[in-house]
């Protein structure tokens, strides 16, 4: 059997970005000649910034859209362990760590955590990491992946030939847990299989470790026997789902047309396979692991709190991270808690916690509420109102962002705006960054790198130049800028868009900066 792929295990030097590999920062296929479609809105101050921080930019090859998503991880060891579209890859963190010399016994911080891909490479090299996401069933990823030099794999394999050797009895009924987001997204069949692996692994005579991991597998195969699939901001539905089916006849008997439907996942494997395929894959990985990674593995400590990067920041000590590596959500709409349904109803969250968890996200979605009055509150319970009142100053005289949020109310009272939410959501976007920024500079130490991936974003003919306006805000706040990286391969607009605005390539970025 081959080894699996363990990029993020190999302790050597990367090579740090040369200028070989780098274009000149004022090449114009990458800068934006005009922010507002038509020239309907004042853009002066984006125009500013744009040529402020051209200068920093590097196209580089060093970096892709692969790696700065899931898409490298899902072939990486450890890492394949849950699929997690919005995380990047172990190559990524792994030339960043080099690039900012971090070393073994520092700390790295990871405000969103994701998947933990920053942690776990940082395991990997004797890095102390922190992290905090609010996804809940990311808890359970870390715990299953950070625990990979504990794991019996004597254990492990009898705990396959458990899985293998059960089946659900035929008087079983009992159905797993669902929210209105997935009722039907599994066969019935399915549903109580999910419901008896469940309860079969948590009932067993297993090690907790082995516990985790078995229902980790279960997480992770959620999709692939279900009706849906993971794409953008949300689910789409298989057209031989009763969801469909049900919708279609509904919408024929009103005299509408059917949904187009062009997603058919063919034949859907039975869960118990799909366990047994993940455990598998799992049990190989930590074979290989244990008897090839460093034995700096075992000497660094994961630090995970489930919880908002707003509340938990303002709580750590000043001066004590050596780095920053995150990706935050983007400020696309995207509704995680839609995207992940499957996995936050299997872990029993219901509807109102479900609303909950999307408010307390980072702005990202339409329905995003405001968050400066619970923050006010709550930095004034943590005896911290001066800073408070600062980080709010520094929000207030943000021009750039100013700018953006008249062109987008201008254009909402033209009609150009589909979701009034979209103004609320820019709005609090950068206002929540503004507060993450303001925490971070106080806990890095001195020389400390801050590493944030994103992407630049347009609506209704406005680009927001999310990565030059982020710098600015960092700027402000007292780090240095000190380079930009952007990838070669550009974002593109919604077709909507380019319908009625045109065409405005879109740059995905790594900005660099230091306190």
């Amino acid at each position: 059997m081959p080894a699996p792929t363990t990029k993020q295990l190999r302790l050597f030097n990367i090579d740090r970005f040369s200028d070989s590999d780098a274009i000149a920062s004022n090449n114009g296929k990458w800068s934006i000649n005009q922010f507002s479609a038509e020239g309907l809105c004042p853009e002066a101050e984006r125009q500013s910034l744009e040529r402020k921080f051209l200068p920093l930019t590097q196209i580089t090859s060093d970096f892709n859209r692969q790696s700065v998503s899931y898409q490298m991880s899902k072939k990486d060891c450890l890492h394949r362990w849950l699929k997690y579209k919005e995380g990047f890859s172990a190559d990524l963190v792994e030339q960043l760590l080099d690039e900012m010399g971090i070393k073994q016994g520092d700390t790295i911080l990871d405000p969103f955590l994701g998947s933990g891909t920053t942690s776990l490479v940082a395991q990997m090299r004797g890095i102390n990491s922190i992290g905090f996401d609010i996804m809940p069933m990311l808890n359970i990823a870390i715990k299953a992946k950070a625990n990979v030099a504990n794991y019996d794999l004597r254990e492990l394999s009898s705990f396959l030939h458990y899985i293998i050797s059960i089946k659900r009895p035929s008087g079983y009924n009992k159905r797993v847990n669902s929210v209105y987001v997935t009722k039907n997204a599994y066969a019935i069949e399915t549903e109580m299989d999910i419901a008896f692996f469940t309860d079969a692994i948590n009932d067993s005579h297993f090690s907790e470790h082995a516990k985790t991991l078995g229902i980790l597998c279960v997480l992770n195969s959620l999709e692939h026997v279900s009706f849906t699939a993971k794409d953008g901001q949300y689910l789409r539905w298989d057209e031989r789902s009763t969801k469909i089916i049900e919708a279609n006849i509904t919408r024929q008997a009103a005299g509408r047309p059917p949904f187009k439907i062009i997603l058919n996942k063919g034949e859907l494997p039975q869960l118990k396979d799909a366990i047994i395929e993940q455990l598998k894959q799992a049990i190989d990985d930590v074979h290989y692991l244990q008897n090839n990674s460093s034995p700096l593995l075992s000497k660094a400590k994961i630090s995970f709190t489930q919880g908002s990067s707003l509340l938990e920041l303002p709580r750590l000590d000043n001066n004590t991270i050596h780095g920053v590596i995150t990706s935050p959500p983007y400020c696309n709409r995207y509704d995680y808690t839609r995207i992940y349904a499957l996995e936050l109803a299997y872990l029993g969250v219901g509807e109102i916690e479900i609303r909950k968890i999307r408010q307390d996200l980072l702005s990202c979605t339409v329905e995003s509420k405001p968050k400066i009055e619970f923050l006010s509150e709550y930095y004034r319970s943590i005896g911290k109102q001066y800073d408070y009142d600062e980080i709010m100053s520094i929000i207030n005289s943000n021009e750039v962002l100013n700018e953006v949020l008249y062109a987008l109310t201008k254009r909402n009272e033209r009609g150009d705006i589909n979701n009034k939410g979209v103004l609320p959501m820019v709005k609090g976007y950068f206002e929540e960054l503004t507060f993450i920024f303001y925490e971070l500079f106080r806990i890095c130490r001195k020389g400390a790198q801050v590493a944030f991936v994103n992407d630049n974003v347009r609506y209704a003919g406005e680009v927001i130049p999310v990565d030059f306006l982020s710098t600015a805000i960092a700027e402000r706040i007292g780090f240095r800028p000190i380079k930009i990286y952007t990838l070669k391969q550009q974002k593109g607009n919604s077709s909507q868009q380019m319908a009625k605005f045109g065409r405005v390539p879109l740059r995905k970025s790594i900005t660099i900066w230091e306190k």
